[in-house]
């Protein structure tokens, strides 16, 4: 069946799959767009040393989900870990901090093994492991009071000169954000003086 359909200004002719196969090229693309202008307003952000910035970041590359069912918190060989892939990730997104000159407060980590080796590879700091950083994935009841003290730990650094990196979870920055974020992805957070937590950037690609 041939149809037509308007994008971006134009008009779009033939099969509905390849019009629809258009119209999804046209939206990745301005996601992309987007997301690129996002990235470059963060990294502006953190070079200035606005105060207040928390830099919630997602572990570095660790194939599969959630954790094996034998985990246990203080024994790495239980759990999921960073592949070699996301060790060097891990490095590269470190060396971009550097490279940038980017002043960092602390570097705060989920006390879990990919969290805390991708904190540590990053290089950026002090490790603080804290345990509200943890994963919630598999026990949802800790959620709300987590992601509270988070918010609570970001207005409280409102003033606080540098930037505090917080290396944790997909789940634990989406229920901050309702951003999904990749691996190695950061979002860019701060909290104003009414204590409202605003998302100012973002960056990734690494």
């Amino acid at each position: 069946m041939a149809v037509r359909i308007h994008l971006n200004g134009q008009w779009f002719f033939g099969s509905l799959a390849l019009v629809l196969s258009i119209g999804i090229i046209n939206a990745t693309a301005t996601s992309d767009a987007a997301t690129n202008a996002q990235t470059q307003a963060g990294w502006q952000l953190l070079q200035r040393g606005e105060t207040g910035l928390v830099v919630a970041m997602r572990h570095a590359i660790a194939p599969g989900t959630g954790d094996p069912a034998n985990f246990k918190l203080g024994d790495c060989s239980t759990q999921r870990n960073l592949s070699a892939q996301g060790r060097t990730q891990a490095q590269q997104i470190g060396a971009e901090f550097r490279n940038r000159n980017i002043k960092i407060a602390r570097v705060l980590s989920s006390q879990w093994c990919r969290c805390l080796e991708t904190a540590k590879l990053i290089n950026l700091g002090k490790v603080e492991p804290l345990r509200t950083l943890n994963s919630f994935f598999s026990d949802s009841s800790q959620e709300a009071r987590q992601t509270a003290t988070i918010r609570k730990l970001i207005v409280d650094n409102r003033n606080t000169k540098g930037a505090i990196i917080m290396v944790t979870h997909q789940v634990n920055i989406t229920a901050i954000t309702n951003i999904v974020p990749q691996s190695g992805e950061a979002v860019i957070l701060k909290s104003d003086e009414q204590g409202k937590i605003k998302i100012v950037g973002r960056i990734g690609g690494f």
